[in-house]
């Protein structure tokens, strides 16, 4: 009996150790597999499962608004005329909800916070105002508006679940390596005429609905279009939301153009005239400027042609010497 519990023994710890590796092993393949979850295969609520509530409502008030923003804020819009005609998820694509399509769905969770183009605290409310009068070239809305408080409502409905610092795929602007050369203009056009023409037309005007009350395809400059104080109009931006969102698929695919087509397409684009506008409290502190903001004064001696079409480099290593 005694030879017979020592030759089980070695066989019994055996097995334990066995269960206790694999249950481990399982245990932490799960933990990796939920924090991959939670960090990069996030997808957005369904709106369809919305209740039939007053918060729902609102929340789907606040999707329409920045799916169809001129349908009720346009020149011709249902409930105010306080914008251009375009549209928020003509930037915010799939409103906001797209992955590389600036996303809105984190960024809701980040505020209020300190930004250094205003030099203060913003709340949400000024960050969608800042959109109202910047990129559709508009009027502020009133911050106790229902349609402030709609878009707000719907803005944290989709950031739902997500907590301030998690890393996202695609949730959030990402930069493009800076090229050695200026952006070329001249070979941007030719780009813009063989890739861009079809939806934007050779004038950039975009294509707008039939009954004239905002666009099928948005301009990208001109009268209608967003202004000089735009996010998109640093070029740097411009560039980056090309990479990932143009030529537009209703389906998401990878990128069709290079880093460097993408540039020159931004750098053509922002060469063309659209509504001139500016803010007195932009960058208050020079050196915080980006290299590519296109207008001065600058804490660095570089011309205004350099920050607009670059190359950067050079003024982003001066930038660490100030």
């Amino acid at each position: 009996m005694r030879s017979l519990r020592t030759s089980w023994l070695p066989l019994l710890l055996g097995l334990i150790s066995g269960y206790l590796f694999l249950s481990g092993f399982i245990g932490s393949g799960k933990k990796a597999q939920a924090s991959k979850d939670e960090t990069n295969e996030w997808q957005g609520p369904d709106i369809n499962l919305l209740p039939n509530t007053e918060e729902g409502n609102m929340i789907r008030y606040g999707r329409e608004l920045i799916a169809n923003t001129s349908t009720y804020l346009g020149p011709k819009g249902r409930v105010m005329q306080v914008s251009n005609g375009m549209n928020c998820q003509n930037c915010h694509v799939e409103s906001g909800t797209r992955a590389f399509g600036n996303a809105l769905a984190i960024a809701a969770k980040t505020y209020p916070k300190f930004r250094p183009r205003s030099g203060k605290i913003e709340s949400l409310e000024f960050r969608i105002n800042e959109c109202m009068e910047r990129s559709l070239n508009g009027q502020a809305l009133d911050s106790q508006s229902k349609e402030m408080k709609a878009m707000k409502a719907y803005l944290l409905w989709i950031g739902k679940g997500l907590k301030p610092g998690m890393t996202l795929a695609g949730f959030t602007t990402i930069e493009l390596p800076y090229l050695t050369r200026a952006a070329d203009q001249v070979a941007g056009k030719q780009i813009f005429e063989t890739q861009c023409v079809r939806c934007h037309g050779f004038d950039g005007s975009g294509l707008m609905l039939p009954d004239s009350s905002g666009y099928l395809y948005p301009p990208l400059w001109g009268l209608g279009s967003y202004n000089t104080s735009a996010g998109l109009y640093r070029i740097s931006r411009l560039a980056a939301f090309i990479k990932y969102n143009m030529p537009f698929n209703p389906v998401q695919t990878p990128p069709q153009l290079s880093d460097e087509d993408a540039w020159d397409l931004a750098a053509y684009i922002s060469s063309q005239p659209r509504p001139e506008k500016k803010f007195s409290y932009d960058w208050p502190k020079l050196e915080t400027k980006p290299p590519d903001f296109p207008f001065g004064p600058y804490a660095d001696a570089f011309s205004e042609k350099q920050h607009k079409y670059g190359p950067f480099t050079p003024i982003k290593e001066a930038a660490k010497k100030l």
